[in-house]
């Protein structure tokens, strides 16, 4: 998993509350088990047309946001079913980054644990976000995990709150496979020694 320490990057704003994971990445995209190639189906019913071209009215297809890592989202962002795919397309796109007052509990876990920091901040600190992406290609938002801040466009920050141990993970590049890998030599010494007991 790519570490996430900092990240400079133009935000999107998605104002709309209870966008869920079927949003995010429509049910038909999930024959795959491959993390790579979703991006271009992040969103599909709001970026596409029934035909198939561009919708120039979302956000993502604006030139301005077009290579945005960062999200500016409503509410219960990520609500609905517990798909692992929603995450998946929205790094395969680039975002490494969603800002918002509150996401769905599983999706919140699962998108630390693809590299993606989620971020929870007051309804205020939210609409001061908001304005600030809304201001199109000069919305650069600096972010800092090891600080937990937010630098707006500005230069005002705003801090955020993380549990101790997603923001060790984020910041180590670890999901959990690379947490047990972290203790191998102490697994395999517990596994000799069980080895020695069955023998004995």
């Amino acid at each position: 998993m790519e570490k996430f320490t900092t990240l400079e990057g133009v935000a999107a704003p998605i104002r709309t509350i209870n966008v869920d994971t079927d949003r995010i990445i429509p049910a038909k995209y999930l024959k795959t088990i491959k993390r790579t190639g979703l991006g271009t189906s992040l969103f599909a019913e709001m970026r596409y047309r029934e035909d198939g071209s561009e919708n120039p009215d979302f956000v993502l297809n604006q030139p301005a946001y077009r290579n945005s890592k960062i999200l500016v989202v409503g509410d219960n962002f990520g609500c609905g079913s517990s798909r692992e795919h929603a995450p998946w397309a929205l790094a395969d796109f680039g975002i490494r980054c969603v800002i918002s007052t509150s996401f769905a509990d599983i999706f919140f876990n699962n998108c630390a644990k693809n590299g993606i920091l989620a971020i929870v901040v007051s309804p205020e600190d939210l609409e001061k976000l908001f304005e600030d992406a809304e201001r199109g290609a000069n919305a650069t938002l600096s972010i800092d995990l090891a600080a937990q801040t937010i630098r707006g466009p500005d230069g005002g920050t705003l801090h955020f709150d993380i549990d101790e141990g997603r923001k060790h993970n984020l910041l180590n590049g670890l999901d959990e496979i690379g947490l047990t890998l972290a203790r191998a030599a102490s697994i395999d010494a517990y596994e000799q020694k069980l080895a020695q007991r069955e023998w004995a």
